[in-house]
This record gives C-alpha cells, structure tokens and sequence, in this order.
C-alpha cells in the first residue's frame, strides 16, 4: 500500500476540487451582478458528481469558430487544456481572442467566458523535461499553479519521462525535484497529477515508491487508463493498479484498447500492436463503470476526460460523434 495516509489524502483532494467549485461559483456570482444569466451550479452540486469533457485537442474536430462552441458541440462540460512555457492556451481558440493565463486581465477575460459558456478547465496539461531543464521547471511549474488557482482549476498534468538521467537514478530524481516543487507551491491550492506514460511512470512500483518518499497530498495521478494496459500489464492487473492509486488520482485520461481475448490476460510487450487495437471507450476491453465505481469511492471528485488515440482509423466526418459519444457514455456512468 501507498504509506500515505489515505484519510488525509482524500480529505486534501477533496479541499481542492471545492476550493474550485467555490471559486467558480463566486465568479459566476460577481458575472450575475453586471447582468449577465448565472450558469454556475452550487457547490453542493458540483461536489457530488463528475464533470465529463475532453482535451482541448479534439475541439477542432467539429470545426467550430471558437472553444466553447466546440464543446457545446461535443457535451463537454470541462476541459483539459494545455499551457505552453508563456502561459498561453493554445487549445482554447476564438477568433478575437488569444487566451492566455500569465497576467491577471487575460485571467480575468478567461474565467468571464469560462462563466459565459457554462464549462470548467478541469486540468492544466503541461510537457515538462524536468531533468533537461530542472530550475526552469520549477519556476515554471510554480507559475502554472499559481495562475491555475486563480482559475479555480484543482490539478495539472505533468510529465515525468527520463531523457538525460538514468533509468536506475531517475526515481531518486524524481522524489528530490517533486518535493522542490511542492514546496514551492505549498500556498497554492493546485494538485499536481503524475501521468502514467511511457516506460517509467507506467511501472506501479516506480509511483508507489515515488508518492511514499514524497508524501504529499497534493502529488498524485494523472490516471491514464489506457496506458497501463498498453505498458504490457494484462487487464485483471490493470485493475488491481486502477484500485491501487483511485485514491491517489487528481485527473484522468480516458481511453482504451480491444485487443484479441487471447491477449488480454497476458503480459505483452510494451505497446504491442496500440495503433491497430486502440478504440473509443465504449468498444474496448476497459469496464468504464467499474473503473468510475472505484475512483467515487475512493473520494475522487474532479473529471472524466475523454482522449481519443483511435480517430486516425476512422472517417474524418465520424470523428466528432465518436468524441460526443463517448462523453456522453461517461455521463451515464458517473453517480
């Protein structure tokens, strides 16, 4: 087991995800004043139920003029979106806006329409090389979170991959610069989420090791479930993973693969045959309604994010429906 105290983890998460529902309802509160229709749900409301969205990068599949018709389009509710080394926003496009969180007016023009639309960021994504560039990270990181707090988004997504450290030394690494970084932002309320990827992050005992020499409740998971099964671990392994970190996860990517029944419970090669196998969710091999069952019920409570690797094997003009599909699948999952 992960020595963490699991209590306070899941009670810290659990601060997160309502620091950010409480900070979208007064911004919605103070939009409300100047006249504008509030779109925000309680508290109480956001609380109990996941939001379901997707990565910003499907929004330009349904070809709309700008981000929130696109996931009106698609039924999501939130979004991943990704931020570049400036703070930009690249995934969030309108044709008069460049959306950016790196000063206080592009921050306050973004929760306005954020508001507007009625959606939630529910994760930041950031492409980190942390032993390439280990100073400019932090400071990175640390103004990544800062900026998400202001926007009410409780988690970022970030990467651990070895380039220039050895495997064998990468996790002591990892431990002395993750515990740099959370203390360099132990004012801010923001979780970081690990995504399992690769062929370091996706080993459960690299994770495990990791978050018990950090031992922070604002270090956790961004649970990928797709990637576990394309690592190699056979699916009933898979699981027995999924429950190992449900307590643990701050934001997910939601995908999956429909390999042969005689691989499945078998252990594979790394990314054997993933771009012949890998599919939408509600046509893989990864039970979505047990994995939403042990996320709730570890006290997980942010989002359901759909990323799709399948679309290249489909019809471009089948794509957009493939993505508002599996959103709203998701949502009939969630309590």
């Amino acid at each position: 087991m992960v020595s963490t105290d699991r209590r306070t983890f899941l009670q810290s998460a659990a601060i997160l995800v309502a620091q950010g529902a409480v900070c979208t309802v007064d911004a919605g509160r103070a939009l409300s004043d100047s006249g504008q229709s509030p779109q925000a749900e309680s508290t109480e409301a956001k609380a109990k139920k996941l939001l379901v969205g997707c990565r910003d990068v499907h929004l330009k599949l349904t070809g709309a003029t700008d981000c929130w018709q696109a996931m009106k389009a698609l039924g999501a509710e939130c979004i991943e979106a990704t931020t570049d080394e400036r703070l930009s926003l690249p995934g969030l496009f309108h044709p008069e806006v460049k959306y950016s969180a790196a000063e206080k007016a592009s921050i306050d023009r973004l929760r306005a329409d954020l508001y507007a639309a009625g959606v939630n960021i529910s994760a930041l994504c950031m492409y980190n090389r942390f032993d390439e560039r280990p100073e400019f990270e932090l400071e990175w990181c640390i103004r990544a979170a800062k900026a998400a707090a202001a926007l009410c988004v409780p988690a970022i997504r970030i990467d651990l991959l070895p380039r220039k450290v050895a495997r064998k030394d990468y996790l002591q690494f990892s431990i002395e610069m993750m515990r740099k970084l959370i203390r360099g932002t132990e004012d801010v309320p923001v979780a970081f989420g690990i995504e399992n990827h690769g062929n370091t992050t996706n080993d459960p005992d690299f994770l495990e090791a990791l978050f018990d020499k950090v031992a922070s409740p604002r270090l956790g998971l961004t649970l990928d479930t797709g990637n576990f099964y394309w690592f190699g671990h056979p699916l009933g392994k898979v699981y027995d993973i999924f429950q190992k970190f449900a307590a643990r996860t701050v934001h997910t990517h939601c995908k999956s693969i429909n390999y042969p029944e005689a691989q499945r419970q078998q252990q594979r090669p790394m990314g054997w045959e993933y771009s012949k196998h890998t599919c939408p969710i509600d046509q893989g091999d990864i039970d979505f309604a047990r994995v939403v069952k042990m996320l709730v019920e570890a006290g997980y409570r942010n989002d359901l994010c759909v990323e799709n690797e399948s679309l290249g094997r489909f019809p471009a003009e089948q794509r957009v429906e493939i993505v508002a599909r599996e959103i709203r699948f998701l949502k009939t999952l969630r309590p």
